[in-house]
């Protein structure tokens, strides 16, 4: 699957958006990684978000609800269901589509409006890119984690859609293992 390099840099920040909220099972007590402004701009910085000036309590809110929107869209059961909801994110953003080929990029389309607020950018840019793989009939590949103890998002780029983990190396890694001690101690009798 060819993805543009614009869209890959979207759908890899909106799996780092997805992947900053509190996990709703108070066992493996994941905080919110997005708790404050100062992580707001901690996550602008390290993703290089263009053109966002101040930010603050009411950006934050903002987020929030756009990462709970991108959830949605992660868990859909249909390529229409999470059409309606992207195209619902992306309305709400005001989407303006531009030419830009700034910071040493080539050309590429940005799809917030100038002075967009954070939220708003985050919501058409990966918005857009989320589109472009329902688009591309590729929904599927919106996944979670299957680990029992995980649940992170990821985007899953394999060329026959069968990775199952966020990462191979953490979670695949000790599920085989466990299975595998499983197996040894069921054969031990």
């Amino acid at each position: 699957m060819l993805i543009p390099h614009d869209t890959r840099i979207a759908l890899d920040t909106v799996v780092d958006l997805l992947n900053t909220a509190p996990d709703d099972d108070p066992a493996h007590g994941t905080a919110d990684g997005l708790a404050d402004v100062g992580a707001l701009y901690d996550f602008v910085r390290s993703h290089d978000i263009s053109g966002v000036g101040d930010l603050g309590a009411r950006d934050l809110r903002a987020v929030h609800d756009v990462r709970t929107r991108f959830a949605e869209v992660f868990a859909a059961p249909a390529a229409r269901v999470a059409a309606d909801l992207i195209n619902q994110l992306v309305a709400a953003a005001g989407t303006t589509p531009q030419l830009t080929d700034h910071d040493g990029y080539d050309w590429h389309v940005h799809y917030f409006a100038p002075g967009a607020s954070v939220a708003d950018h985050l919501a058409a840019d990966c918005g857009m890119a989320l589109a472009f793989m329902v688009v591309a009939g590729e929904q599927e590949r919106l996944r979670r984690c299957e680990a029992p103890d995980c649940g992170r998002a990821f985007v899953d780029l394999s060329r026959n859609r069968s990775r199952r983990y966020c990462d191979s190396r953490t979670c695949g890694n000790r599920l085989h293992v466990a299975a595998y001690r499983a197996r040894r101690r069921e054969a031990a009798g």
